[in-house]
């Protein structure tokens, strides 16, 4: 029965002495805050302050609800300032590991230059599958490349990015200026530990051709990538996390057929993606990715 806006009004004619005053403060005309007041007294039962009075005199009921206003608003407004600048906050964050971490650790410092109160936990244990702990309630971010479907979470797009395949510098394919999925049927192609239908190579380079070659798990990126420079495989890759090996000289890298492209996410529970915390830290990593990542393109302002 009784509403904000009429505790607000009460603390408004308190404030200066006499209805129309405290109209023009509260925006209202004159005539719409006298029918309010008239409203609530007629359904209230009682009068709240002595009209004509001068200057304005409240009822002991009217006192009563006064008050209540002085008491109730400014733990209202704490509690919407809290909500909108939390003193601290926790992001548990993981990352699956063929979507890497270095270009992440980075933004971290300028996000925490804007967001010094929020600490941020990198959990472990779930690299490879890490979408079922975050539904739990277990984590609050997830970069990923899976969109689970049905899966009550919600998908911010970061960047898209290329995958290539990654040869050893004196592998055949290298002189290969076209590579088909054929090409590398008879070769041992090293993988994360994750189902294969979860990898885009497979998804939709291989699968489509009906090409299924040799396949080896490899739970290390660094470890991969020294096993492909030693001719014990290839492997595809993100562009952007090979770069640096290649520009060193270890591996070399090629598109698959006309460009394989794929798109990294920043995964949230449903209904916590306006969270101003989780906004801000998806906003500053990907802006950061875009930045300085070569050859990736903002998935905020691209379509697929």
């Amino acid at each position: 029965m009784i509403e904000l806006k009429h505790l607000r009004t009460l603390q408004a004619l308190r404030n200066t002495g006499s209805l129309a005053a405290a109209a023009a403060q509260l925006h209202q005309t004159q005539s719409a805050l006298s029918h309010q007041f008239s409203d609530l007294e007629q359904r209230l039962g009682f009068r709240l302050f002595v009209r004509k009075s001068q200057p304005l005199r409240f009822t002991s009921q009217g006192e009563i609800l006064l008050q209540l206003a002085e008491q109730i608003l400014p733990q209202v407004q704490q509690a919407l300032q809290a909500c909108h600048e939390p003193h601290q906050t926790t992001l548990r964050i993981a990352i699956e590991c063929h979507s890497c971490i270095q270009w992440l650790t980075p933004a971290l410092n300028n996000f925490r230059q804007s967001w010094p109160q929020v600490v941020m936990d990198f959990k472990s244990g779930v690299t490879f599958d890490p979408q079922p702990a975050l539904q739990q309630g277990e984590l609050d971010i997830v970069l990923t490349s899976d969109i689970l479907p049905r899966s009550g979470l919600y998908y911010f797009p970061m960047f898209d990015f290329e995958v290539r395949l990654v040869l050893a510098p004196d592998h055949p394919l290298t002189k290969v200026a076209h590579i088909s999925p054929q090409d590398l049927t008879d070769e041992q192609l090293l993988i994360y530990p994750v189902q294969r239908q979860r990898l885009d190579v497979w998804r939709h380079f291989l699968q489509p051709a009906g090409v299924t070659p040799a396949l080896k798990s490899v739970d290390n990126t660094l470890l991969l990538i020294q096993m492909v420079s030693a001719q014990m495989g290839i492997a595809a890759l993100p562009h952007w996390v090979v770069e640096s090996f290649e520009q060193q000289g270890l591996v070399v890298t090629r598109s698959l057929g006309d460009g394989l492209w794929s798109r990294l996410y920043a995964a949230v529970r449903e209904g916590e993606q306006h969270q101003p915390v989780t906004e801000a830290f998806v906003h500053s990593a990907r802006q950061h990715a875009c930045d300085h990542l070569p050859l990736v393109r903002n998935a905020a302002t691209t379509t697929r």
